[in-house]
This record gives C-alpha cells, sequence and structure tokens, in this order.
C-alpha cells in the first residue's frame, strides 16, 4: 500500500480513538453525576421523539429529564420537546449521518446537569451510522415501525446486534401493512439473543406501560 493509503488509515485510526476517548469521557461524566443515559435510534419517522415525550409523562416529578436531538437541520424536535418545559439541546450535524461523541461532550459539559438523573439523546434518523459510534451510554433503544418492513434487522444488524431493547412501534397499524412481526424477533435475536423487545403503539398506548417499566428499573438499578 503507498503513502497515501498509509495515510487514510493513519487518519481513521485517529478519528476512531478520538470518538472511543469522548465516549468514555461523557461514560465517566454520566457516572460520577449518576445520571441513567438512553442513546435512541430509528430510521428517520420510527417514533423516536414520541417515546420521549411518554417519557417525560412518567418520569415527570421523579428526578430531573435532560433531552439532546440530533438532527440533520432544523430544532423541529427540540422545540416539540421544549413545550414539556425540560431542558433541551438541538445538535445540527450538518452532513454527518450520526452525533459525534465529541459535540455530545461538548454539549453535556456546557448543560446544568446538576438535577439530572436521566438523560436522554435521540441520534439522528438512521440505522447505520449511529450503530457504529457509542455515545457513552447506559443502555441503546433501537426502534422499528411497522411501516418500514420487516426484513430492517436482516439488512441492518448491527444496531439490532449492539442494542439493549428493541421497540416495534405503530403496532395500530399493523392491520394494513405486511409486517411478520415473528420474523423481526427471530432476526433480532439471531443478531442478538439478550435483546429485549417491546411491542408499542403511541396512538393506542398498548404496551407502552411495560416498556416504560423496564426503562425505569433500568435507571433505578444505576441510582
Amino acid at each position: 500500500m503507498g503513502p497515501s493509503g498509509n495515510v487514510r488509515i493513519d487518519v481513521e485510526r485517529a478519528i476512531l480513538q478520538s470518538a472511543d476517548e469522548a465516549a468514555a469521557a461523557i461514560r465517566a461524566l454520566l457516572s460520577e453525576r449518576k445520571i441513567f443515559a438512553l442513546n435512541l435510534i430509528s430510521s428517520p419517522g420510527s417514533g423516536k421523539t414520541t417515546l420521549i415525550e411518554a417519557l417525560l409523562a412518567r418520569f415527570d416529578g421523579k428526578g430531573g429529564v435532560a433531552v439532546v436531538e440530533g438532527d440533520i437541520e432544523t430544532e423541529i424536535d427540540a422545540e416539540r420537546i421544549r413545550k414539556h418545559g425540560v431542558q433541551v439541546r438541538q445538535i445540527n450535524t450538518h452532513s454527518a449521518c450520526h452525533i459525534q461523541p465529541s459535540r455530545l461532550l461538548s454539549v453535556l459539559r456546557e448543560m446544568d446537569l446538576s438535577e439530572t438523573r436521566l438523560l436522554l439523546v435521540e441520534n439522528v434518523g438512521n440505522l447505520v451510522c449511529p450503530a457504529e459510534v457509542p455515545l457513552g451510554e447506559d443502555a441503546r433503544v433501537v426502534l422499528l415501525s411497522v411501516t418500514e418492513g420487516d426484513e430492517k434487522p436482516l439488512k441492518y444488524p448491527l444496531v439490532f446486534k449492539t442494542s439493549d431493547l428493541l421497540v416495534i412501534t405503530k403496532t395500530d397499524l399493523l392491520p394494513y401493512v405486511t409486517f411478520d412481526v415473528d420474523r423481526v424477533h427471530r432476526a433480532a435475536r439471531a443478531a442478538n439473543p439478550s435483546v429485549e423487545i417491546f411491542e408499542v403503539s403511541a396512538t393506542t398506548g398498548a404496551g407502552m406501560s411495560d416498556l416504560l417499566d423496564r426503562i425505569e428499573a433500568l435507571r433505578a438499578a444505576k441510582k
């Protein structure tokens, strides 16, 4: 391999090392403050913001919640979350398809986390890039809506392999779409035998209590 190839490898190695160091710094910061952090990953429109709103309602009065919203552009989701009266920060990545750990670390250092016990990070809508970059979170949640297709765990196995929870969303639409829930369970568990799977509908509320109870139990365990 020529010099240009060596330079590329060195640059890529430096980038990965920098990301790992930032993620470790985030993990240390959160651990020191006893903050439980969720990294929410999905395709655009699967329901990450809706899940965050449900969590905000559940944890109201039970400890401070802070939210970081990641998007290519705009503050649409941050404005939506801000209406709930919680501390929220926006990260616009512009061309990047995931939140960089260094960006998240900078934002967290600027926030007042003295009363925060739960940090919710909504990553950029993408099933590929965010799966490759840990953010120092305590748990990773991947969302898959029934309108996306049941082949996603087969096409994008890494995000399912590295997630602690799989949330199948918009189940109220199952009568109107072709989506094999059992196929998703089998493929997700083939990638990650320990992944916990929840089937929910934010519209009807079905399954939401079980999911929120589990997240609350995970948070309590760290506390």
